[in-house]
């Protein structure tokens, strides 16, 4: 791929930049044990993965919190365990606690010196705004499932973006999509005609883990293990 000619990279946040399956897990984890519940790190995280899409695509549109809690007893009643009231508000008050993965900061403060950066992603903009200092900058834009009404994979969510990245004058052909999940990104950044470039967190693990499976094949332009994989290539690139 020739790095040169894009000018914005747009990036997915929770699973890319954001260890969302840490964090996650450091919820339903202590639920688990408290009440018995015999499943896998693993196991959890697909439920989660499964039920997260099913409630998002559920009636009309809730803020990530309310998802969030909504999707904890759901998982609890997949398992048959109890899931209070609140339980199911930690899930929904921990995207602020989900930490970065250690490459984040460094490879997005690299990337910034040349090209602006753009957050698309399915969260609200109180749980951001918790997370935002994480990244090691302020992106140039962000753009939220609440800015727009509606989760990823809802094209709608990539327009915004494109919408924000032609008032800079870039085109579409000049943006890449940088993003951990297969269904909740790199398909609709696909049928939009951007180039994508997968950033594989779970190389080594079996399954989707937290993020549904896609039910397409689609095919990134890239593959990589880490952002700070990403970096190093279009600095080779020149």
């Amino acid at each position: 791929m020739d790095f040169r000619r894009f000018k914005v990279l747009t990036f997915d946040c929770y699973g890319t930049l954001i260890d969302w399956e840490r964090g996650i897990l450091e919820v339903l984890r202590p639920w688990a044990q408290r009440n018995a519940v015999r499943a896998s790190e693993e196991e959890l995280l697909a439920a989660f993965g499964r039920t997260e899409t099913q409630v998002q695509q559920r009636g009309s549109f809730r803020l990530y919190p309310e998802i969030l809690a909504e999707v904890h007893h759901e998982i609890g009643r997949q398992f048959s365990a109890p899931v209070s009231a609140a339980d199911a508000a930690a899930l929904a008050a921990s995207v602020g606690d989900w930490p970065a993965f250690p490459d984040t900061p460094g490879a997005l403060q690299r990337l910034h010196q040349r090209f602006k950066l753009v957050i698309v992603s399915n969260v609200d903009n109180a749980s951001f705004a918790h997370t935002h200092h994480k990244l090691g900058l302020r992106m140039d834009a962000v753009v939220t499932a609440e800015d727009v009404g509606a989760y990823k994979p809802d094209a709608r969510m990539f327009e915004r973006a494109l919408e924000t990245a032609a008032a800079w004058g870039v085109r579409e052909k000049e943006i890449l999509h940088v993003a951990e999940s297969l269904y909740h990104d790199h398909i609709p950044a696909k049928k939009l005609g951007l180039a994508t470039v997968w950033v594989h967190r779970r190389f080594a693990k079996a399954g989707t883990g937290a993020t549904a499976t896609p039910a397409e094949t689609v095919r990134p332009d890239v593959e990589v293990r880490s952002l700070a994989e990403l970096v190093e290539l279009i600095q080779m690139a020149g």
